[in-house]
């Protein structure tokens, strides 16, 4: 704490040059901090004016070049990055365990940091990640091209890379064509909270540690799978299910969308998905998915409720957090069994399906963060509304389940029979 209040120095090398070169012929010169290395990747920005340190550690950044719009960035330092496994935490403070994203672009790096629970500098985090970051720039600039031309495949060129000629267009790497998902999900499933009293499996496609901590504070044992993890195998052992956020292209993961679909046909039990998750329901309903201009990341995104479920009412506005690129396509009419949830107030793009009341199903899907990490808590009761469903699907089953034992035990009703047929 003392080492913080003193206003220790960004360990960053000022005389480092650096480049930020997009695709289509726009560069951008500054100054290098964090790691003293080259990285082509998938140039993005972020409107959010805090949580730098939790936006740098979401999975659904894997591959990208984050530009922030906000002026000073790394100001409040960065924590240590470790908590208890038990039923308020899940093992780190972040969204993950090191930092997602390919590099870092900001306007002004903050040179001195000062937070009660600060160790380092955003810079030192940074080389000790190996992730490089440029600051100087007029991120501003950046963020008016983007939002013209669209998310731009870029390089971030540092050092003696700085002053050579800029790639030529075959050599810029496309993270979207990767299977980005399988770099960031788990490989091995595993438990949080296995005292909880309703048993929730999650497809990890990238999740947000937030997530994760957001069902284990409200009572669920939390068993966590890999994204292409066959849940159909096992679905008798849980009692909801639940899709994460993650990077990438929906049309990567075909494989889990195959699977959620023989889920949702053939299982009654509750099932939401958030951002990444929302759009695998989606294929798996047989909505399509396409690639938006420049997608929605930021703290600040309106979204209008279309129907009421749980703690969602439908015609108030809720505002929310998201990281996205790609969105369901909004079709007439919806497929059957299936309504429109959500709609963003300032493009008018998907932000939520759910089963119709009709349907006979319990399936949400929403593309913003109702957990925020950051951003506003407007819609994190939704948290609260699935496993409170889940409770409920689980109870129902278990006072039906004496009738259906009776039932197959009792002896077989005698039809009197002539004895003479």
């Amino acid at each position: 704490m003392l080492a913080s209040l003193a206003f220790p120095p960004a360990t960053s090398d000022s005389t480092i040059p650096a480049v930020l070169h997009l695709k289509t012929g726009q560069s951008f010169t500054g100054r290098n901090f964090g790691a003293p290395k080259s990285v082509f990747g998938e140039t993005v920005f972020s409107t959010s004016i805090t949580s730098y340190t939790e936006s740098m550690t979401d999975p659904s950044y894997r591959g990208q070049i984050l530009v922030f719009t906000t002026p000073l960035i790394g100001n409040y330092g960065v924590p240590v990055n470790s908590a208890p496994y038990d039923t308020q935490d899940v093992g780190v403070v972040l969204e993950s365990s090191g930092i997602q994203c390919t590099g870092v672009v900001v306007s002004d790096l903050a040179e001195k940091f000062s937070h009660y629970k600060a160790i380092e500098s955003l810079a030192s985090w940074c080389t000790r990640h190996n992730v490089p970051g440029i600051t100087g720039v007029d991120t501003r600039a950046v963020t008016r091209l983007l939002r013209d031309q669209g998310t731009t495949l870029g390089r971030l060129a540092v050092g003696d890379d700085a002053s050579a000629p800029r790639p030529e267009s075959h050599e810029y790497w496309d993270p979207s064509a990767e299977n980005l998902v399988e770099q960031v999900s788990t490989r091995m499933p595993y438990t949080l909270n296995p005292q909880g009293d309703v048993r929730i499996a999650v497809l990890d496609f990238g999740t947000k540690a937030n997530i994760l901590r957001a069902l284990v504070r409200r009572g669920a044992s939390v068993t966590v799978l890999p994204w292409n993890f066959d849940f159909n195998a096992v679905r008798d052992q849980f009692d909801g299910l639940f899709l994460t956020n993650g990077p990438g292209d929906p049309k990567q993961c075909m494989e889990a969308a195959m699977n959620v679909r023989k889920t949702i046909q053939e299982w009654d039990k509750p099932v939401f998905g958030l951002c990444m998750g929302h759009q695998i329901i989606g294929l798996a309903a047989g909505l399509d998915a396409y690639r938006m201009t420049f997608g929605n990341r930021g703290h600040n995104q309106p979204v209008l409720a279309l129907a009421s479920s749980g703690s969602i009412k439908a015609g108030r506005v809720y505002v929310t957090s998201q990281n996205h690129q790609y969105a369901l396509k909004l079709e007439d009419p919806f497929p059957a069994g299936w309504e429109p949830f959500f709609i963003n107030c300032n493009d008018s793009s998907v932000e939520g399906i759910k089963s119709t009341s009709d349907s006979g199903k319990r399936v949400w899907g929403v593309q913003f963060h109702p957990e925020s990490a950051g951003g506003p808590l407007d819609t994190i009761e939704m948290f609260s509304d699935y496993v409170t469903e889940c409770r409920m699907v689980k109870a129902a089953q278990a006072a039906s389940k004496p009738l259906l034992d009776a039932a197959f035990t009792a002896p077989p009703e005698r039809i009197a029979v002539s004895a003479t047929a």
